[in-house]
Order: structure tokens, then C-alpha cells, then sequence
């Protein structure tokens, strides 16, 4: 990365944009349109706030409250009195849509940006830790890597009948081993669009091509699933509820249609259904999926990351007993199990009487939340779609005017742009428009389940960001 010590002339960035509106968002807005354009690069250091505030003939505070949404929005940094500077990329241990997702450590009043859960909503793991054993013991490097008990509350609690389920550490875990097993270089998956970020940075990492399948309110549409399936591909990878960005959940008729869209298909024979539940104990929809349709196609992956908390780092998944072997079998050569310390707290968390309730009134938290942000939004004329779990998809003119509009007000959403596969995310940076509860166009994505009050005020600011183009149309 190259960093400018010298700022930017005054007069090259006026000579770069016009200012028509001189308010702290305009000023914002045309500021963010050079760094998304690149016409302000990466590490450049910025005029001075007097220098700005002279040259548009506006008083410093004016553009120091531009400079402070735009540090809100992850456009800039303040590095003191070596001044501000456009923020350079996230940490390269991100994949590059992790990087997209990725939110600044500046505070914002409200952050909606992190896809994560309340933690007010979470069971208390107290209890569950003084349960466990003061000792991590195991008997040997080759026993069964699940314990019995959990094993047997896992399988009763299956949506399906699996031959084999087995615990990992966490739902990319499960879905990472279960694709090295299934795609090679050139191969071919489909994905939802707009779908999980990281799904994407995943099989770029393999080689893999991703055949966007555009969503309604029911999840995948059979009639989209069927024209990918002609391109012959290896695997299906969906959520079923609860799903991120957009908040669909299948239907059990939806379900059976896209099996049925799958039995029917020609040179698919060896196709595996990946069913990412990530979702599933704070979702209001029912159990779903297609292995009661597909038993020997479907993988189907449950995480207690949004139920019982991100950092304990556990789902299950199972399937068809030859695929979930191999899975366990390269596993055996890493990390080999999941501590067995960790097991037996979800294995607590999901039979004490408390914590169960805990989760369900997390539930009905979220299911409120999801219902007053979305009618209070619909009110106001934005066309969002009903959601389950805790995020919603919101459609807007602009991604970046929103990005901007909101960081002046304190909120922080996550752009939508990552969440696209690398075409469409071309056609919204082009301005094309799709449709708005489904894939492509412009949207971001907002956290409801952190929303615990102020609906009506966070309604307002959030229907205003999305109906905002800012001057040069971006």
C-alpha cells in the first residue's frame, strides 16, 4: 500500500467534483462517490478540515461533521495530527467479501451491521460451565468424535432422518470440508443470490464457478434452480430459514418443488444438496429441508452460533454416511475433534429447562423486532420483504448514499454489494435494478435482532437513507 504524505490539493478536489449541496451529507456524499469511484485512492491523505471549510466557503464544523460520517461509514481514518487519510482495505486475512463485511472499530450510536446476535439474548453459559468437568480429559486421539449423549439429542432433533452426524467447529467449518469433498478445479455450485458472502470467498478459494439462483420470500425459485441445473452442476449450497441477507425461509411445499426440480434434472447424478441451517432455534418458521425428499443427496448443517453465541464455535452436520466419513476422516488429520469440554456445554445448553427458554423467548424477541422494523419500514414506502431470523434486506437508491447517510446519523448497516455473486455485484455498481425482495439492484443489509427499542426513530432515519440519491447519482 502507498500513503501519500501530501494531501490532496484543495483545488484538484474541487476540479475532481462539484459540491452543489455544502451540508455535512453533501459534502459526505460527493466524498464517498471519488473513494468508490477510486478517483481517491487508498492511503491519500485528505485536506485539512480549515483548508476544505475555506475553499466551499463553510465553517469548519460543517465539514468536520462530513469527515466524521465518512470515518463512521469505514470511507476514512483520522490519524491525529498526521491528519485524515481514505482507510485502506481490511486485514488481509479476510477474504476479499469478508473484507466487504467487514465494520471499522469507530463507535457509531448504533451498529446493524454485524449480522450477530443480541448478546442480552444469548442462555447464560454460567450455569453450564460449572456443570463441566474441571479437567479436559479424553481417552484416546481416535475415539468417536461426538460425544453419545449429544449425539443422541442431535439425531432426535434432525430434520431428517441422517446416517451420520457429527460436530464441527462452527457452520463454515462444516460447509468448507463438506465442498474440498465434493469440488474440484473448474467445478461448477450453485449459490442463492443474494447469498452469504464467505460461501462465495470460499469457492473462489477451490476454483469453483458460482451459478447465481435468484430468491423470492420462499427461498430459492425452482423454475431459476432448474435452468442452473443444465449447467451441470456439483453441488446445491442453500439456507433454508432464516436465510442471510434477505430473511427467507422455505416452506416445506417450496422444499419439496426444488427436490423434485433435482430428481428430474438429466447429468446431475452425483449433485449434493449443502443446507447451511445457521439459523434454525431463533427461526419462527418450522423444521425444512430437502432430505425428506433427497436422503442420499443432502447435507444438512445446523449452528448454535445465533441460538447460544458465536464464540462457542459448534454446529453439527449430517448425511449420507460415506460423504460425512470422509468429512470426519481428512478432519482426523487437523484438528480431529471438537473439545469435547465445548460439546458437553451445548449438550447442557440444549437440555437444561432454562436455557431452552431462553432461546425461545430470544425467538419471540427477534420475531417482534423482524415484524415492527419491517411494517414501520413498509409504512414509510420501503418495499422490504417479511424476514425471519435477525436480518433484514433493505432496498435503497444507492448503497454508498445510504452507507453515508446513515454514518451521519449514527447508524451502521452492511453494504449489500458483497453479498452479490461478482456479475451482479457489477450490474448494481452500474445502477441495474432488480427486483426488490429478491437478488441484484442496490440494498444493504440491517441487523434488526440488535434493535432492542426506537423503531419509529431508526424507521425514519433508515427509510430516509434509502429513498436518498446524492448529487453525481451514486
Amino acid at each position: 500500500m502507498v500513503v501519500s504524505s501530501i494531501p490532496v490539493d484543495v483545488s484538484a478536489l474541487i476540479a475532481l467534483a462539484e459540491f452543489p449541496d455544502t451540508t455535512p451529507r453533501g459534502i459526505a456524499g460527493v466524498i464517498a462517490r471519488l473513494v468508490n469511484t477510486g478517483e481517491l485512492g487508498e492511503g491519500e491523505r485528505l485536506p485539512t478540515v480549515r483548508e476544505l471549510a475555506g475553499a466551499l466557503g463553510v465553517s469548519p464544523a460543517t465539514v468536520s461533521q462530513a469527515w466524521q460520517a465518512l470515518s463512521r461509514a469505514g470511507l476514512i481514518e483520522s490519524r491525529g495530527r498526521a491528519g485524515s487519510f481514505v482507510r485502506p482495505t481490511a486485514p488481509g486475512w479476510l477474504a476479499p467479501r469478508m473484507r466487504g463485511m467487514a465494520a471499522p472499530n469507530d463507535p457509531v450510536r448504533l451498529d446493524l451491521s454485524r449480522g450477530t446476535p443480541d448478546p442480552l439474548l444469548l442462555p447464560a453459559l454460567g450455569p453450564a460451565l460449572s456443570r463441566v468437568s474441571a479437567r479436559a480429559e479424553t481417552g484416546s486421539y481416535q475415539a468417536e468424535p461426538v460425544i453419545p449423549a449429544l449425539a443422541a439429542v442431535l439425531a432426535d432433533s434432525w430434520p431428517s432422518h441422517a446416517e451420520s452426524i457429527m460436530v464441527v467447529d462452527g457452520a463454515l467449518d462444516a460447509i468448507s470440508r463438506t465442498l474440498e469433498q465434493l469440488v474440484r478445479f473448474g467445478d461448477r455450485v450453485v449459490v442463492e443470490s443474494p447469498g452469504f458472502p464467505p460461501f462465495l470467498d470460499l469457492l473462489d478459494v477451490l476454483g469453483a464457478e458460482a451459478i447465481p439462483v435468484r430468491l423470492d420470500e420462499y427461498g430459492m425459485m425452482p423454475e431459476a434452480l432448474a435452468r442452473a441445473l443444465h449447467r451441470r452442476p456439483v453441488a446445491v449450497l442453500l439456507q433454508p430459514r432464516a436465510q442471510n441477507p434477505t430473511g427467507a425461509s422455505m416452506t416445506p411445499a417450496r422444499a419439496e418443488e426444488l427436490a423434485r426440480v433435482i430428481r428430474s434434472a438429466s447429468d446431475v447424478d452425483h449433485l449434493v444438496v449443502i443446507e447451511d441451517d445457521h439459523s434454525g432455534l431463533i427461526s419462527t418458521e418450522g423444521d425444512v429441508t430437502l432430505g425428506s425428499s433427497l436422503p442420499d443427496r443432502v447435507v444438512h448443517v445446523r449452528s448454535f452460533s445465533k441460538s447460544h453465541g458465536p464464540d462457542l464455535r459448534i454446529a453439527a452436520l449430517g448425511g449420507p454416511r460415506q460423504l460425512i466419513e470422509r468429512v470426519v476422516a481428512r478432519r482426523m488429520l487437523g484438528p480431529g475433534w471438537t473439545s469435547r469440554m465445548l460439546q458437553t456445554i451445548l449438550l447442557d445448553l440444549l437440555t437444561e429447562g432454562t436455557s431452552i427458554d431462553a432461546v425461545a423467548e430470544a425467538r419471540r424477541q427477534y420475531y417482534t423486532r423482524q415484524r415492527a422494523l419491517g411494517d414501520a419500514l413498509r409504512l414509510r414506502g420501503v418495499a422490504v420483504a417479511p424476514a425471519d431470523g435477525i436480518n433484514l434486506w433493505m432496498p435503497v437508491l444507492s448503497e454508498r448514499s445510504a452507507l453515508v447517510q446513515l454514518a451521519a446519523a449514527g447508524i451502521r448497516v452492511a453494504a449489500g454489494s458483497p453479498f452479490l455473486a461478482a456479475s451482479e455485484a457489477t450490474d448494481a455498481a452500474n445502477g441495474t435494478r432488480m427486483r426488490p425482495g429478491g437478488s441484484g439492484g442496490e440494498f444493504v443489509r440491517v441487523t434488526v435482532g440488535v434493535l432492542r427499542n426506537g423503531t419509529d426513530e431508526v424507521a425514519d432515519v433508515l427509510a430516509s437513507a434509502a429513498q436518498h440519491l446524492a448529487a453525481g447519482g451514486y
